[in-house]
């Protein structure tokens, strides 16, 4: 196994002094809250109106277009009724509704709190991550979405 120094994707901390920072990071604070502000924003629009308004109750959402084509469920296929549970307090229901959204939610949180912090502190990433993660991820709900369309695995269905 190779140093972490040595991989391409690993920035050295020293690296970026503020003249060498991407636009993005550098400028004032407000300025550097401004993406990741609108995005938090956003998403906490939606898990709000998601809490508000039940998806379990037909003709308040799109139908999955996947599922009203094939009659298949897709790896997002009762995401909005996981987060409608996780908003309610029941972990229980939102992980029968969709296991996939359930577990990506301290992630997608992590991510989002990192952003922020690299943000604040005006520094850049310092892992940019190659192709195999994104693989992965995308292999995770090809296998998600091929088990819970199988009869032995019906409990992963929404």
């Amino acid at each position: 196994m190779g140093s972490v120094s040595t991989s391409p994707r690993w920035r050295s901390r020293s690296s970026g002094t503020a003249a060498r920072l991407p636009a993005e990071v550098g400028g004032s604070l407000l300025r550097r809250l401004l993406a990741p502000g609108a995005a938090g924003t956003a998403g906490l629009a939606a898990v709000v109106l998601v809490a508000l308004v039940s998806p379990e109750h037909p003709g308040h959402y799109p139908v999955c277009p996947t599922y009203a084509l094939t009659g298949l469920y897709c790896p997002g296929c009762g995401g909005l009724r996981a987060v409608h549970a996780l908003a309610h307090g029941d972990p229980g229901l939102a992980l029968h509704r969709n296991l996939l959204v359930v577990l990506a939610v301290p992630f997608v949180t992590w991510a989002y709190v990192a952003w922020v912090r690299r943000r604040v502190l005006a520094r850049r990433a310092r892992y940019v991550p190659g192709p195999a993660p994104v693989l992965a991820v995308v292999a995770l709900g090809v296998v998600f979405a091929v088990l819970r369309n199988l009869p032995a695995f019906g409990w992963l269905a929404p």
